[in-house]
């Protein structure tokens, strides 16, 4: 933007929601009371697949307080929930396909009345056969659940010729490995409360990542125009990717309810609630192979990769493909085959979740090449230096490396600060406890990619008030991450405006265009683009305004400096605020419009190949466990991670996504594990469901690695999901260092080490 030292972008500023969060001010949805409001429970499906015959609610009308019962019957539009493949009803007529899908809701005074009265419903059906393992799913003889072969999408990358690559190989290895669950336990659960408006409008207030998904919802279900619909975030209690796509079913079951009463509704879910019907990183099956020359260039991979999409599509599709781009991991490779599969399943549907389909890949990936690097005889970490992709390498979809790769000083950086070259293979346990090292490396496609190009693009608007304070509105959310914060530096940046100056809210649809999705790592590229996209008119006419102060204050012509919320030239000095009070004066305009657009990507369905995403974020994580041989119970003693981010706008906040990520990660790996069995859920709580706490939590050292990315704002570039991404596979690599026991399924809980141990001994 100009010459002018940064002061705001790079620097670790207070975040903007930190005191109100910190001090209960934030109010969340479940916070809000509105008179004569409704409250909503749902009447869930019983059986893993019922054809519905009708319900009984003659036992909850007799609760005091019941109001009425809402179904299917009562929608007024199209009975099908807008979300990629369009197979999933926003309340089943004739079929349900999972259990403890909505079925109906109930309407009653209180929240109490309306749970109690909503287990009151008997739910009037037949059951029919059901299919809960993706595998058994795509056999042929499978009860049909999608289509004709239970297959949500499928895609294939083909480059060079694979089978000559193994043949000729020096060294091949091959592996199948499989990953569980992952639930996003969010602070918050899922909630709405809807508002019919006059005119037949609805307005629902949400806690949500994607206010447009379900401004789609709403409209679609009302059968109203969307000018009639208004979706507000309300402050977001978390979302990992699990408030992307289903709240907007929540909303627009509030809606429905709303409509149907005419009085407003709350819909908030309980936490088994939660875990038994919202979405959940998808389970995976992989088969792999790598192939390689005896000096470890890797010639060949080749994979096949199955994920359990649940009952309906939902993002199953656009999850399938990001994993599919990056089933190889980053490395240069010239023969590559990958087909892969989503599989319906009659279970809770599955969505997205930070990494968004690559952690399950990784895992193989980077476990498997751990395996190649033992048959070649060469060092893990060095075997991945040899073959990452570098400036002017080409990824498996044929997509050429830009400068903004910082692979391999990651990998560097973790070989250094971990010790690498001398403790790995030489730690020292105590007695039965075995430690050990192990490395991983992953890249990341920044935003939706040539998969999801057709939302890759933000709005923004940006005001400035005549006291010189700051408005800025975006169509991405806050939901934890640090959004507000960034993006409010961004913009304070760009007019040279005093930081505690700019103001950000949660996004309603009336304020902003429809911006995508929060996801993908998206939101500061796309949305500080679009920020700033905004500022630059406002900035040249605050800019210009302040160089005629400074004339008339006797300043001389020529250069001026901006910064830190001044202007300065020949001793003398401007305010942001006097600027803006001139351009007021003056009747400038001082209200702007942002817009932004990704670049254009390319995937091609006959053989994967394309620049599948605008650029990637890369990073690389050394594990240091230690492995208890007589349970099997592993602990992460320190984790060292080191990431490619373009540039970090606000540090400690990066390093806050890096830590977060990395707990997730550890989680993920180690103890998080959702069990079905006969298509029920059998631990759907805290308490079953094991999650890492602060007794879990290792020590970090995490590093950033800035290689700027000319596109992104101030040189920065999407990296959220990368730090979950990688941690996984190298506690996995560092069990097997520790113990000598590889593990190739996720959660290695004690029973699983414990097992390969026995096995091996």
């Amino acid at each position: 933007m100009s010459d002018n030292p940064l002061f705001c972008v790079g620097k670790s500023v207070t975040r903007k929601d930190a005191l109100a969060k910190a001090s209960g001010e934030a109010l969340y949805i479940d916070d809000y009371s509105y008179g004569g409001m409704l409250h909503a429970a749902a009447v869930r499906s019983p059986r893993p697949h019922i054809r519905i015959k009708g319900f009984d609610a003659r036992a909850a009308e007799k609760v005091a307080g019941f109001v009425m019962l809402v179904s299917a019957a009562d929608i007024p539009g199209k009975n099908i929930w807008p979300v990629v493949k369009e197979d999933c009803p926003f309340f089943p007529e004739t079929e349900s396909r999972f259990q403890g899908e909505t079925l109906a809701l109930v309407l009653a005074e209180t929240r109490l009345a309306a749970r109690e009265a909503a287990a009151k419903v008997k739910v009037l059906c037949a059951e029919l056969p059901f299919v809960e393992d993706p595998l058994a799913a795509l056999e042929k003889s499978a009860p049909k659940i999608y289509g004709g072969n239970n297959v949500f999408s499928s895609y294939v990358i083909k480059r060079g010729d694979v089978e000559e690559a193994i043949r000729s190989a020096d060294a091949v290895v091959e592996g199948v490995f499989t990953t569980n669950y992952q639930v996003h336990v969010y602070l918050e659960t899922q909630g709405a409360i809807a508002f019919p408006e006059a005119g037949g409008a609805m307005t629902v207030y949400g806690s949500l990542q994607c206010p447009y998904y379900a401004h789609d919802a709403v409209a679609q279900a009302l059968n109203i125009t969307h000018n009639k619909v208004r979706i507000v975030q309300r402050v977001t209690g978390g979302g990992f990717g699990g408030k992307e796509d289903v709240p907007a079913l929540v909303a627009a079951h509030a809606a429905i309810a709303a409509r149907k009463s005419g009085r407003p509704v709350k819909l908030v879910y309980e936490r088994d609630e939660d875990f038994i019907s919202m979405s959940r990183r998808h389970p995976s099956w992989t088969r792999m192979v790598y192939a390689a020359r005896k000096d470890g260039a890797i010639t060949a991979c080749k994979a096949k990769y199955v994920l359990d999409g649940g009952a309906y599509a939902t993002l199953s599709p656009i999850v399938l493909w990001r994993g599919t781009v990056h089933a190889a991991g980053p490395y240069k490779i010239e023969n590559v085959s990958v087909e892969s599969f989503a599989a319906a399943t009659n279970k809770a549907p599955c969505g997205a979740y930070r990494g968004f389909g690559q952690p399950q890949i990784c895992f193989a990936n980077e476990s498997l090449l751990d395996k190649l690097a033992e048959k070649l005889g060469m060092d893990p970490l060095e075997l991945r230096l040899k073959n990452i992709l570098r400036p002017g390498d080409k990824t498996i979809t044929g997509q050429v490396i830009t400068g903004s790769c910082g692979l391999e000083e990651a990998l560097v950086s973790v070989r250094e600060k971990s010790g690498w070259a001398k403790r790995r293979g030489r730690l020292a346990g105590e007695g039965a406890v075995k430690k050990g090292l192990g490395v991983s490396a992953n890249y990341y496609g920044v935003g939706l990619g040539a998969g999801g190009k057709y939302l890759d693009r933000a709005g923004a608007h940006v005001s400035v008030s005549k006291d010189g304070s700051v408005y800025a509105a975006v169509g991405n959310t806050e939901m934890g991450q640090g959004a507000q914060t960034v993006l409010s530096q961004i913009a304070a940046e760009t007019l040279n405006c005093p930081y505690d100056g700019v103001r950000m809210t949660e996004v309603d649809t009336s304020r902003v265009p429809d911006s995508g999705p929060t996801v993908a790592s998206r939101t500061t590229l796309m949305s500080g683009n679009a920020v700033i996209d905004a500022c630059k008119p406002l900035r040249g006419r605050i800019f210009k305004a302040a160089r005629e102060l400074l004339s008339a204050k006797g300043a001389p012509e020529g250069a001026m400096e901006a910064s830190g919320g001044e202007f300065r030239a020949g001793g003398k000095t401007v305010s942001f605020s006097e600027a803006v009070k001139e351009c007021w004066a003056q009747r400038l305009k001082m209200a702007e419009h942002g817009w932004y657009a990704a670049p254009k990507t390319s995937f091609l369905p006959e053989n994967g190949q394309g620049d599948a995403y605008v650029t990637y974020a890369y990073s690389a994580n050394v594990a240091e466990v230690a492995v208890d041989t007589e349970t099997g119970a592993v602990r992460v003693e320190k984790l060292y991670a080191a990431h490619d981010l373009g540039r970090a706008v606000n540090p400690r906040l990066a390093l806050g996504q890096m830590h977060g990520g990395a707990l997730q990660g550890i989680g993920y790996a180690l103890s998080e594990n959702l069990v079905y069995k006969d298509g029920a859920l059998l631990n759907p709580n805290m308490s079953d469901y094991v999650l890492p706490s602060s007794m879990e939590t290792p020590e970090f050292d995490c590093s950033t690695i800035e290689r700027p990315y000319e596109d992104g704002p101030y040189a920065a570039k999407g990296f959220g999901e990368t730090p979950l991404i990688g941690p996984a596979p190298a506690i996995a690599n560092a069990v097997k260092d520790a113990c000598g026991a590889r593990v190739p399924g996720l959660p290695l809980m004690p029973e699983k080490v414990w097992g390969r141990l026995k096995d091996k001994a």
